[in-house]
C-alpha cells in the first residue's frame, strides 16, 4: 500500500528543485514573456519570443508523450474542461498582460526579481497575491463566478484543440488531441530553430530548459503523485494540489495559497502544496543564481508614481491571472502544452493587453514637439 504521507512529501520535494532550476535558468538567460513582448515592440528583436516559442514547443511534445504512453491522464490536468470560458480568459487574460507591464514582469518574473533583490517585486507579490485570493474566494471572485464564468459554452468532447479536429474529421478527441501535440510542437520546433543565429547555448538552455521544467512536473503530478485509492476516502486522487487534479507551473493562484499559508501557519488545515513550493523554489533558484554571477543588489521604488504603477500593476495580475486561470506560464506554457482553446484565447488576450500597455508606455514618455 502507498505511503501517502512519504509520497507527498516526494510530490513537494520534486515540484521545490525543479521550480528551483527554473529559478536558476530564468535569472541566468533572462527568459522573460514581457521582455520577450517588449523587445518586439520596441526593437523589433524575436530572441526571447523565439526562447518562449521553444519552450512551448518543448513542453508541448512532453505532454503529448506522456499522454501516449498513458504515464498521465490528459483528461484530468488543471486545464481539462468540457466549458469554455471563454470571457473569463480574455477579460481575465487582457488584465494580466495590462497589469505585468506595469509590474515590470510577469509572475515567475516577479519571482525571479525578488530572488535578485528587487523589493518593489516584493511588493508586487504580495499585492498579486491578496488580489488573486478576493479573486477565488471574496469579492472579485463574485463577480467573476456571477458576470465571466457563466458565459461558457458546453463542449462535450472537452475544450481542446482535439474536440476541434474531432467535429471535422471524425475519430476520438483524446487521441486527436496527443497526434496535435505532436504535429504542432514539431512545427513550432522548426519555425524557431529555422533562424541558424538562433540556434545558440543560451537559448536552447532557456527554451528547452523552461520547457522541460514543465514536463517533469506533468509527471510529477500526474504519475508520481497520482493514487488510484486514497486509503481514507476510497477515490483517485492527485496528491499535493491545490486543485485536486494535475498541475505544472503557474504562478498567480499560487502566491494566494502561500501567503494564505504563512498567515494560518498554525492552522493545521493549511498545507503546502506543489504552488506554494513552486514559488518558493524559483525564488530560490534566482537568488542562488544571482548571488553566484554577484548582480545581486537591492532595488526600491524612484518614486510615488513608481510605486502606484507596481500597485497597479499587482492588482489586475492578481484578479486577471485568477480570472484567466492562469499566467504567462499557467495559460502560456503549461496551458498550451495541452492544447486546451482556453489557454490560447488567454494568452492571445495577454499578449493584447501587455501589447497595448507597452504602446501608451512608450507614447507617455515620448517628448513632445511643437
Amino acid at each position: 500500500m502507498i505511503d501517502i504521507q512519504t509520497t507527498t512529501q516526494e510530490v513537494l520535494w520534486a515540484f521545490f528543485l525543479v521550480s528551483l532550476v527554473l529559478g536558476v535558468i530564468s535569472q541566468r538567460t533572462h527568459f522573460c514573456t514581457l521582455g520577450a513582448l517588449s523587445d518586439i515592440v520596441h526593437m523589433e528583436d524575436w530572441t526571447r519570443a523565439r526562447q518562449w516559442i521553444l519552450a512551448t514547443a518543448t513542453a508541448m511534445l512532453g505532454f503529448a508523450f506522456l499522454s501516449d504512453i498513458q504515464a498521465i491522464n490528459p483528461a484530468k490536468t488543471l486545464y481539462a474542461s468540457n466549458r469554455l470560458m471563454w470571457l473569463s480568459a480574455i477579460v481575465g487574460g487582457f488584465m494580466f498582460g495590462y497589469g505585468m507591464v506595469n509590474a515590470s514582469g510577469c509572475g515567475n518574473k516577479t519571482l525571479v526579481r525578488i530572488g535578485g533583490g528587487n523589493l518593489k517585486s516584493l511588493v508586487v507579490f504580495i499585492v498579486m497575491g491578496i488580489s488573486a485570493f478576493a479573486t477565488l474566494k471574496g469579492l472579485t471572485a463574485v463577480v467573476r463566478a456571477k458576470y465571466l464564468d457563466v458565459v461558457a459554452p458546453d463542449i462535450p468532447n472537452g475544450s481542446h484543440v482535439g474536440s476541434m479536429l474531432s467535429s471535422f474529421i471524425g475519430g476520438d478527441a483524446q487521441q486527436l488531441v496527443v497526434f496535435a501535440g505532436y504535429a504542432i510542437g514539431v512545427l513550432l520546433l522548426l519555425v524557431v530553430l529555422s533562424r541558424k543565429d538562433f540556434r545558440t547555448l543560451e537559448n536552447a538552455v532557456a527554451g528547452i530548459g523552461v520547457g522541460a521544467t514543465v514536463i517533469i512536473l506533468w509527471w510529477v503530478s500526474g504519475h508520481l503523485g497520482f493514487v488510484e485509492e486514497h486509503p481514507e476516502t476510497l477515490e483517485s486522487v492527485y496528491l499535493a494540489t491545490n486543485s485536486g487534479r494535475i498541475e505544472a507551473l503557474t504562478f498567480v493562484a499560487p502566491a494566494a495559497y502561500l501567503l494564505d499559508w504563512l498567515m494560518f501557519f498554525s492552522d493545521n488545515s493549511k498545507v503546502l502544496t506543489a504552488g506554494i513550493v513552486s514559488a518558493v523554489g524559483v525564488v530560490a533558484g534566482a537568488c542562488a543564481s544571482a548571488n553566484f554571477n554577484k548582480s545581486f543588489r537591492w532595488e526600491g521604488f524612484a518614486d510615488v508614481p513608481d510605486l502606484a504603477r507596481h500597485l497597479i500593476g499587482g492588482v489586475l495580475m492578481g484578479v486577471g491571472g485568477v480570472t484567466a486561470m492562469g499566467c504567462t506560464f499557467g495559460q502560456g506554457i503549461s496551458g498550451l502544452s495541452t492544447l486546451s482553446l482556453m489557454s490560447f484565447i488567454a494568452v492571445a488576450s495577454i499578449v493584447l493587453g501587455a501589447v497595448c500597455a507597452l504602446k501608451l508606455q512608450a507614447a507617455s514618455i515620448e517628448p513632445c514637439t511643437t
